[in-house]
Protein backbone atom coordinates (compact mmCIF):
# COMPACT_ATOMS: atom_id res chain seq x y z
CA UNK A 1 0.00 0.00 0.00
CA UNK A 2 1.29 3.40 -1.37
CA UNK A 3 0.08 6.57 1.04
CA UNK A 4 1.02 9.70 -0.16
CA UNK A 5 0.29 13.00 1.61
CA UNK A 6 1.66 16.64 2.33
CA UNK A 7 -0.14 18.16 -0.53
CA UNK A 8 -1.70 21.64 0.07
CA UNK A 9 -2.13 25.46 -1.46
CA UNK A 10 0.66 27.56 -2.14
CA UNK A 11 1.32 31.33 -3.80
CA UNK A 12 3.09 30.65 -7.22
CA UNK A 13 6.71 30.73 -6.87
CA UNK A 14 6.39 28.82 -3.50
CA UNK A 15 7.56 25.59 -2.49
CA UNK A 16 5.78 22.00 -1.35
CA UNK A 17 6.83 18.29 -0.27
CA UNK A 18 5.29 15.89 -0.86
CA UNK A 19 6.31 12.16 0.41
CA UNK A 20 4.48 8.59 -0.37
CA UNK A 21 4.77 6.12 2.41
CA UNK A 22 5.18 1.96 1.35
CA UNK A 23 3.48 -0.06 3.89
CA UNK A 24 3.50 -4.06 3.72
CA UNK A 25 5.90 -4.41 1.13
CA UNK A 26 9.54 -2.84 1.18
CA UNK A 27 9.99 -0.21 -1.41
CA UNK A 28 13.68 -0.66 -2.05
CA UNK A 29 13.00 -2.98 -4.63
CA UNK A 30 11.06 -1.12 -7.14
CA UNK A 31 11.19 1.78 -9.27
CA UNK A 32 9.10 4.68 -8.30
CA UNK A 33 7.29 7.65 -9.77
CA UNK A 34 5.24 10.48 -9.01
CA UNK A 35 3.05 11.52 -11.59
CA UNK A 36 -0.05 14.07 -11.91
CA UNK A 37 -3.76 14.82 -13.16
CA UNK A 38 -5.31 17.68 -12.91
CA UNK A 39 -8.84 18.65 -13.48
CA UNK A 40 -10.18 18.21 -17.11
CA UNK A 41 -6.59 15.89 -18.10
CA UNK A 42 -5.05 12.81 -18.63
CA UNK A 43 -2.95 11.77 -15.28
CA UNK A 44 0.91 12.90 -16.71
CA UNK A 45 4.00 11.78 -16.19
CA UNK A 46 6.39 14.19 -13.37
CA UNK A 47 9.57 12.26 -12.39
CA UNK A 48 10.86 8.32 -11.13
CA UNK A 49 13.74 7.30 -9.68
CA UNK A 50 15.20 4.25 -9.54
CA UNK A 51 15.48 1.82 -6.61
CA UNK A 52 18.98 2.97 -5.84
CA UNK A 53 18.10 6.35 -5.96
CA UNK A 54 21.19 7.22 -8.53
CA UNK A 55 19.04 7.24 -11.28
CA UNK A 56 16.18 9.85 -11.93
CA UNK A 57 14.03 11.39 -14.78
CA UNK A 58 11.81 14.36 -14.87
CA UNK A 59 9.27 15.94 -17.26
CA UNK A 60 10.16 18.85 -19.54
CA UNK A 61 8.05 20.66 -17.23
CA UNK A 62 8.85 20.57 -14.20
CA UNK A 63 12.82 19.73 -14.76
CA UNK A 64 15.04 21.96 -12.75
CA UNK A 65 12.68 23.05 -10.38
CA UNK A 66 11.46 19.53 -9.19
CA UNK A 67 13.47 16.64 -7.07
CA UNK A 68 12.99 13.55 -6.43
CA UNK A 69 14.26 11.36 -3.84
CA UNK A 70 13.93 8.06 -1.88
CA UNK A 71 15.18 7.02 1.78
CA UNK A 72 14.27 3.04 1.51
CA UNK A 73 15.34 2.75 5.73
CA UNK A 74 12.18 4.89 6.02
CA UNK A 75 9.80 2.86 2.74
CA UNK A 76 9.29 6.82 1.92
CA UNK A 77 9.60 8.45 -1.70
CA UNK A 78 9.43 12.27 -1.83
CA UNK A 79 9.13 15.28 -4.05
CA UNK A 80 10.39 18.34 -3.06
CA UNK A 81 8.83 21.26 -5.47
CA UNK A 82 10.41 24.21 -5.98
CA UNK A 83 9.04 27.57 -7.98
CA UNK A 84 5.77 26.00 -8.17
CA UNK A 85 3.60 27.67 -10.89
CA UNK A 86 -0.55 27.73 -10.93
CA UNK A 87 -0.34 24.95 -14.06
CA UNK A 88 1.28 22.68 -11.61
CA UNK A 89 -1.98 22.20 -10.01
CA UNK A 90 -3.32 18.81 -10.11
CA UNK A 91 -3.67 15.56 -7.71
CA UNK A 92 -0.15 14.14 -7.26
CA UNK A 93 -0.02 10.18 -7.77
CA UNK A 94 3.21 8.16 -6.66
CA UNK A 95 3.61 4.93 -8.41
CA UNK A 96 5.33 1.74 -8.05
CA UNK A 97 6.58 -0.87 -9.88
CA UNK A 98 9.88 -3.40 -10.97
CA UNK A 99 10.17 -1.36 -13.77
CA UNK A 100 10.94 2.29 -14.40
CA UNK A 101 8.70 4.50 -16.81
CA UNK A 102 7.57 7.60 -17.94
CA UNK A 103 4.37 5.54 -18.96
CA UNK A 104 1.08 5.26 -16.05
CA UNK A 105 -0.44 1.85 -17.46
CA UNK A 106 3.29 0.24 -16.89
CA UNK A 107 2.90 1.14 -12.96
CA UNK A 108 0.82 -1.88 -10.76
CA UNK A 109 1.22 0.12 -7.33
CA UNK A 110 -0.64 3.31 -6.57
CA UNK A 111 -1.31 5.95 -4.01
CA UNK A 112 -4.61 7.56 -3.29
CA UNK A 113 -2.96 11.04 -4.50
CA UNK A 114 -3.04 14.17 -3.08
CA UNK A 115 -3.89 17.72 -4.06
CA UNK A 116 -1.78 20.39 -4.70
CA UNK A 117 -2.81 24.04 -5.68
CA UNK A 118 -0.87 26.54 -6.91
CA UNK A 119 -2.75 30.22 -6.72
CA UNK A 120 -1.44 33.23 -9.01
Amino acid sequence: QLQASGGGLVQAGGSLSVSCAASGRTVNIYQMAWFRQAPGKEREFVSSISWSGRTTDYADSVKDRFTISRDNAKNTVYLQMNSLKPEDTAVYYCAADRTRSDDALKYTYWGQGTQVTVSS
